[in-house]
């Protein structure tokens, strides 16, 4: 004998199919959502925290600024204070150089040779002057040769002028004040200290 199932089994299976479907469906898009979830919030950990390690490198990086500025502020000081030191270093040793000029001019500038003006620039005196003849001025520029303060002398121009009547020679003559002799100049010795008995 034959059974026939009169019931509707088919629906019953594609029923059976349509809530397994819904149940899967919602279990994904729950299990999704929680996916999500962690994810966003994985990435904001990550992202508050490199905003926390931002700001305190920007913090760093403005107090290494202020730092940095101080550093130029002291170096620029300290330029401005060596090259104050060098100033009055130079002065220092420049400053017994003129007293040396002079005392040369004196000891060589021979009889009937007259200054008009002496101009010192650096380590080069300019000097403009009257003489009588002009084998003075040839007798002025080798005892500048000879002198231990003065070197190279070089006569610029000499011409014929008249000065209160009289006719004398003009001239202008450059020279060096030599640094060698200072240098060759030896210390004042001390004072000996004596010994007690």
């Amino acid at each position: 004998m034959m059974r026939i199932n009169l019931l509707p089994h088919r629906a019953e299976k594609r029923h059976a199919r349509q809530v397994q479907f819904i149940a899967f469906s919602v279990i994904s898009i729950v299990l999704g959502g929680l996916l999500v979830g962690f994810v966003q919030v994985a990435i904001g950990t990550q992202i508050s925290y490199q905003e926390r390690r931002n700001t305190y490198l920007k913090q760093e990086t403005a107090i290494l600024d202020k730092q940095i500025a101080e550093i130029k502020k002291l170096r620029e000081q300290t330029q401005s204070l060596l090259a104050r030191k060098n100033v009055v270093e130079s002065l220092q040793s420049t400053r017994s150089d003129v007293v040396h000029l002079l005392d040369q001019m004196l000891r060589i500038l021979p009889d009937g040779v007259y200054l008009k003006t002496l101009k010192q620039t650096g380590n080069r005196i300019e000097l403009v002057g009257y003489s009588q003849s002009n084998a003075r001025i040839s007798t002025l520029m080798r005892a500048i040769e000879d002198s231990p303060w003065l070197d190279t002398p070089v006569l610029i121009e000499i011409h014929s002028s008249t000065v209160g009547g009289t006719r004398l020679s003009e001239f202008k003559l450059n020279f060096n004040l030599s640094k060698t002799a200072v240098a060759a100049t030896p210390p004042p010795p001390a004072n000996p200290v004596k010994a007690n008995n």
